[in-house]
């Protein structure tokens, strides 16, 4: 029986459609809000307690965005989920607070640029949630491409 791995994130935008990504502490590059699922908690809570503890504030995460089944190496089978936490506006913005150290920075970044900033594994799972988004749809991902013929077919 497979036991992966599960972390879920929170993709939040900016009034223009920028995509919210954050430092951490801890490791190269950058990614966005979110960690690991604990036993006995659901990705969308770990998501929300993850927010709340990386960034300070409160977020009740929406729509599943997209499932992504994303084995690495060094960690073995991974399960991520990705939540649209929606549009943050300037107020809640401006309550941000790094409060646990795991991060250092957050800034909101073009889609267009955001290959710059992530590891292409993450930028393929970022660029298939943005798409789920706007078809209203949650996608089924292997390291952040949809599998089968028809990229349409498997939202």
């Amino acid at each position: 029986m497979a036991t992966p791995r599960v972390a879920a994130g929170a993709l939040f935008f900016d009034e223009s459609g920028r995509v919210l990504l954050v430092k951490p502490a801890y490791k190269h590059g950058w990614d966005i809000p979110g960690g690991y699922v604990e036993p006995g908690e659901s990705p969308r809570a770990a998501c929300n307690r993850e927010v709340r503890e990386e960034l300070g504030i409160a977020v009740n995460a929406g729509s599943l965005l997209v499932v992504d089944w994303a084995p690495a190496d060094e960690e073995g089978d991974k399960m991520l989920f990705v939540f649209d936490a929606g549009e943050l506006d300037t107020r809640t913005r401006e309550e941000i607070r790094f409060s646990d150290g795991e991060l250092t920075e957050s800034r909101f970044v073009a889609r267009d640029n955001l290959a710059e900033f992530v590891p292409a594994r993450l930028f393929r799972r970022l660029s298939t949630a943005i798409d789920a988004k706007h078809l209203s749809k949650t996608a089924y991902a292997e390291h952040g491409v949809l599998p089968g013929p028809s990229p349409q077919g498997n939202y």
